[in-house]
């Protein structure tokens, strides 16, 4: 009697776990970088975005970071090659294109073509004297060696020094190896914050700009990851969300930078893909139309 109860027991046992170890291995591992920097602030809207566009795609997922911090160059690398990344994010340019799958939305409304400089404090008074870009060809500036935006800028006729890491930015910078770097209005300002021992300012009245955009790239031939990606940031576009966690994000930085009377300085990007997605104005950042 105490068999067949127990031989009873043992289909139903199966039938209360199937339906969670279904659940279990429908979910998607997706791995992305580990940040580089303790200090680097740069992933926390990038990761935030992407939660928010796979919880809105309609697919059961885990976000975990790579075993290894990665500088941008082998992050792409690895994602090329399918090799310990699902997906990254990084400023579109014509080879990652060709190379990487996008997903041509431009995650940050293009904030990453709208530039400050960090400079040293005492520096303020000779960038006064700074309204061209001919004038700032005379100083040099610093960028990371991988970036795009190094080429950018060697491309309007300005001076830079680039940097193995990013971290040694600062450091170059704090001991007048360079005379500015050019930063994100995105990032800038918790950069400063996470150096407050180097004496470092926010130049006053100037303001880079050239297109340039923030977008998703996945592992070529992973098109099933790209379409839930894609859909979920087209929900959350559609719902409002993803303009809600910007706003929230990066709400305040047109008064905190004093955007709308800086002297803007206009730049070429050769590099920039002549098919991305200008179209959707709503999609891109304007200092005159911040909140």
């Amino acid at each position: 009697m105490r068999l067949d109860r127990c031989a009873c027991a043992v289909p139903l046992l199966i039938l209360l776990i199937a339906p969670a170890m279904t659940r279990a291995d429908t979910t998607v591992r997706v791995i992305y970088p580990r940040v580089e920097s303790p200090q680097d602030s740069r992933t926390r809207y990038p990761l935030e975005l992407l939660r928010l566009a796979l919880e809105h795609s309609g697919v059961a997922y885990r976000l975990e970071p790579s075993l290894a911090p990665m500088q941008q160059a082998r992050s792409l690398r690895e994602l090329a090659r399918g090799e310990g990344l699902d997906i990254a994010w990084s400023v579109t340019t014509r080879e990652r294109e060709r190379e990487l799958l996008p997903i041509r939305i431009p995650i940050d409304r293009g904030l990453s073509g709208w530039r400050v400089l960090l400079i040293r404090r005492s520096e303020q008074t000779r960038m006064d004297a700074m309204h061209s870009l001919s004038g700032l060809a005379g100083l040099s500036a610093g960028q990371g060696h991988d970036w795009p935006d190094l080429d950018v800028l060697r491309a309007n006729g300005l001076k830079v020094m680039a940097s193995p890491t990013y971290e040694g930015l600062f450091v170059m910078l704090q001991k007048s190896r360079i005379d500015y770097f050019p930063r994100s209005i995105a990032e800038v300002v918790p950069e400063r914050e996470a150096h407050p021992r180097m004496d470092l300012a926010i130049e006053s009245h100037l303001l880079l700009h050239y297109p340039e955009a923030l977008y998703f790239f996945v592992t070529p031939g992973n098109r099933t990851l790209a379409e839930a990606v894609t859909r979920g940031l087209e929900r959350a576009i559609a719902d409002g969300s993803m303009a809600a966690l910007f706003w929230q994000t990066y709400g305040s930085l047109a008064d905190e930078l004093d955007l709308r009377h800086r002297e803007v300085l206009e730049l070429a990007n050769p590099d920039f893909p002549t098919d991305a997605t200008a179209d959707r104005p709503q999609l891109w950042f304007q200092p005159e139309r911040s909140p």
